[in-house]
């Protein structure tokens, strides 16, 4: 996977996790409001993934997930509340929770798959597309 579709898939995660969140606690799908509940955790998706390309760490790995997610949670609500936004501590959780089985679970099932095929090839099975 290149790095383009993962932060695409990252990028999803977060627009999913907004859109869960606003249409769970009835405030509606319209683009301002959407806009301003995304934007902080957008910044933290921007602000993690800045953090993995300085470390020089491969995009689809599960080390990469868990710094990606980290900023995008801490981040995140750090402006929200600057911002006036508020966060409550079950919000935190919810959020850490949603954000790492995504930002974090589909790196395991890659990773998952790429030993799949690592014992298939090294068993002298051909790989499987």
């Amino acid at each position: 996977m290149r790095k383009a579709a993962a932060v695409a898939t990252d990028l999803a995660a977060v627009l999913v996790f907004v859109g869960i969140g606003r249409g769970a606690h009835a405030h509606g799908l319209g683009l301002s409001g959407f806009a301003s509940t995304a934007w902080p955790f957008l910044s933290g998706l921007g602000a993690g993934w800045l953090a993995v390309a300085a470390a020089r760490r491969e995009a689809c790995s599960i080390p990469a997930g868990l710094i990606v997610c980290a900023s995008t949670v801490a981040v995140g609500m750090v402006l929200r509340v600057v911002s006036g936004q508020g966060t409550a501590f079950a919000f935190v959780i919810v959020a850490l929770a949603f954000l790492g089985a995504a930002m974090v679970g589909w790196r395991a099932v890659v990773a998952g798959l790429r030993s799949r095929k690592r014992r298939e090839t090294l068993r002298g099975r051909p790989a499987r597309p």
